[in-house]
């Protein structure tokens, strides 16, 4: 075959070829395929590099990035109520996470995730009934409640668990799917119509502010994802000018893993963390110049699951060896979310008594923090 990335693969196999090389020239060429195509070679190539070099994963990514002590296990951010386009219920935020920031190793923030998980299916079976507790497409419950009865249930399944002083809140709003078209204005009824649409719930970007203000001060949140559209550059601006301090305020619509919408969040003071898809932008190297340049700027870094996702577990590998300091990737339930879990206990094991875990520290972690 004459098509440069496959050429670029054989190569790969060489002991003696540049894997930096390598991905150089598979990005001169992916803007010809789609993102997946491009992240598919790129991925594949750097397991071969791996490979060829007989180092584990992690370790083959420290590497390429430059980063000398890849030793930091990500704090896990574990998606336990889903809502908006990803559940049939009429929760507007899409999802709502349980922090194990308190945990002193990886292992510890497994344990407290899976008990407050646990807890929180009988939290909302007691409230709802057993249908509520039937899984979504990220391992998380989707039980008929709002925003505010959301955070409550966590915190009752969190001090039921016996961890309320180890457990942080954070959300992924994903707001884009609801805000209104051409007004300053978000639907957090967007999933009803007719007699029962609840007015109230129709928000201006500033009353939806002080929604999210109040809520971090009524709970232990301490990151925000997507609170506003990805083209509300104003109202992101105003969230981290207020928030932004105490509250990690993490771009994925807004920055989609690209170095050119990064800069203008960091220019634009609209953002302070990165949501790390690897196929948003098409290979490993250009995810790694996206998190160079994002922590170069006192940013924080998540790496991501995908809502469709499978059993490979390379983003453990990549958060590790680019010492995001952070990972989501959905509840502790359902075999393509553990995972990656699974993997990362396993480099934990690897590292042995180097291994650290950030905990609150998870927005700043020790290289390039």
């Amino acid at each position: 075959m004459n098509h440069p990335a496959c050429v670029s693969f054989r190569l790969a196999f060489s002991p003696t070829f540049s894997f930096p090389s390598l991905f150089l020239t598979l990005n001169i060429y992916s803007p010809n395929y789609s993102h997946h195509q491009s992240t598919s070679v790129s991925l594949a190539a750097s397991k071969a590099g791996a490979a060829a070099k007989g180092v584990p994963l992690w370790k083959h990514y420290a590497d390429i990035a430059g980063n000398p002590t890849p030793d930091t296990l990500p704090v896990p951010c574990f998606n336990v109520i889903n809502g908006g386009e990803h559940a049939g219920n009429k929760l507007a935020f899409q999802e709502f996470f349980v922090i194990p920031t308190g945990a002193e190793t990886f292992t510890e923030s497994m344990t407290i995730g899976c008990e407050v998980f646990h807890n929180l299916k009988k939290v909302i079976k007691a409230k709802f009934g057993g249908d509520a507790t039937l899984i979504g497409d990220e391992g998380g419950f989707a039980p008929p409640c709002d925003v505010e009865s959301g955070l409550e249930m966590l915190m009752e399944a969190t001090e039921n668990a016996g961890y309320l002083d180890k457990v942080s809140i954070g959300l992924d709003v994903a707001s884009s799917e609801f805000k209104v078209d051409g007004k300053n204005q978000y639907d957090l009824d967007f999933k009803t119509s007719g007699p029962d649409k609840d007015s109230s719930l129709l928000l201006s970007g500033d009353e939806l502010l002080k929604m999210y203000t109040d809520m971090c001060d009524k709970y232990p949140v301490v990151t925000i994802e997507d609170p506003f559209d990805e083209n509300d550059w104003d109202n992101w601006t105003k969230i981290c000018s207020a928030i932004g301090e105490k509250v990690q305020i993490v771009g994925d619509d807004l920055t989609v893993t690209n170095p050119v919408k990064i800069q203008e969040a960091i220019e634009k003071g609209s953002a302070n963390c990165l949501l790390l898809k690897v196929n948003q932008i098409g290979s490993i190297s250009e995810s790694i110049d996206a998190v160079k340049l994002s922590k170069q700027n006192g940013w924080g870094v998540m790496t991501s699951h995908r809502s469709g996702e499978t059993e490979d577990n390379y983003i453990a590998d990549l958060a590790v060896g680019l010492c995001t300091g952070q990972i989501k990737t959905g509840a502790p339930c359902r075999g393509e979310r553990t995972a990656k879990y699974n993997q990362l206990l396993r480099i934990e094991e690897q590292l042995g008594a180097a291994a650290q875990f950030p905990g609150m520290g998870f927005r700043s972690t020790n290289w390039m923090g």
